[in-house]
């Protein structure tokens, strides 16, 4: 019997390991799988529902398998006539494709809302590819998938309590393994599941609301200005977080971590989202940024050419220009606090 723990993995195409597929293909047994810790929905609260097409908001589910995306691929061969096209999925899936043959356009997938139907337009680039998020029905699709890959039958016990405490673990991958692409990216779907694994760990349920709950009463129940905690990701403008806490959190990371894996996990000049940007010297911040319409982030810890580390943290909010000039302006401002200090 598997015990899901949202782990987000399960192959996924940034891990080439895979022990828990490993040990799954290895059994001989009969298998089973519950979603009775699954307390939580798919899409966040506050979340924009007209997104749902999008890459960077992938489902949140229990039992999460291939970043819960799949990736379209139109490939055109050129060299016969008349050319040749075709359209595939990685990974492949028999739900239902729909194909709108209008050349004049440019390649696209779009999914129906609430149900795997892909409707897919083949456009006239030679290569081209589109990730689109699949709608899970909670541990449904996830359980579809891996049966696929694993050319198994493992079956669902809808809702299934547990209360052996007779179980062991399948350990996946190391954890900054996942932390670190996480920040590097800003990747959303890793925040959520990530913070699902610890709901899950510390209460024996995936809940958000329950795990921002207790993690505000213990070990961030010193925050200076409480914030509104609703997502993992920060997807949600419901969220409302301040400067002052922000660098509250970056404080107590710098006491407690090693200085070496903040370095590792947090970006530096251009890297990640900080791409293109802090190019004058190489290893004087480490930071993580944040963009919403409108919005533009960014935390992290700076050294000055005096050797200090400063903790800083920039939100800027409602501005009507472009992300980019913000960023220019941010990255001016903090620049010129490393020369002066």
């Amino acid at each position: 019997l598997i015990l899901p723990t949202a782990d987000p993995t399960l192959l996924h195409p940034d891990f080439k390991t895979q022990p828990v597929p490993t040990f799954l293909q290895q059994t001989k047994k009969e298998i089973f799988i519950t979603d009775g810790a699954w307390k939580e929905k798919a899409l966040g609260f506050g979340w924009s529902w007209d997104d749902f097409n999008s890459s960077y908001m992938a489902e949140r589910s229990p039992l999460p398998i291939y970043g819960n995306t799949i990736k379209w691929i139109q490939s055109v061969d050129t060299t016969v006539e008349p050319r040749s096209t075709s359209v595939y999925s990685v990974p492949e899936v028999e739900w239902k494709v729909r194909f709108n043959p209008d050349s004049n356009k440019t390649f696209s997938v779009e999914r129906k809302r609430d149900e795997n139907v892909f409707i897919v337009t083949e456009g006239n680039e030679t290569s081209k590819e589109q990730e689109i998020p699949f709608v899970t029905n909670g541990i449904t699709s996830g359980v579809e998938l891996l049966n696929a890959a694993l050319s198994k039958h493992i079956q669902l016990v809808p809702g299934q309590k547990v209360l052996s405490e007779k179980f062991w673990l399948v350990k996946s991958q190391p954890t900054d393994s996942l932390l670190k692409p996480m920040m590097h990216r800003s990747d959303n779907f890793f925040a959520e599941q990530a913070l699902l694994m610890v709901s899950n760990e510390r209460l024996g349920v995936m809940s958000i609301s329950k795990i921002t709950d207790t993690l505000l009463r213990s070990e961030l129940k010193d925050l200076p200005q409480k914030p509104r905690w609703v997502d993992g990701s920060g997807l949600s403008r419901y969220n409302l977080f301040t400067p002052l806490d922000f660098v509250f959190i970056l404080n107590k990371m710098k006491n407690e971590f090693d200085w070496k894996r903040i370095t590792t996990i947090f970006p530096t000049g251009n890297e990640g989202t900080l791409a293109n940007y802090y190019l004058t010297e190489k290893d004087f911040i480490y930071a993580k940024t944040g963009t919403l319409s409108g919005q533009v982030a960014i935390s992290g810890y700076l050294i000055t050419k005096k050797n200090r580390t400063l903790i800083f943290s920039v939100l800027i909010n409602n501005h009507q220009t472009s992300a980019t000039a913000v960023r220019r302006a941010v990255e001016k401002f903090l620049q010129a606090i490393r020369e002066k200090y």
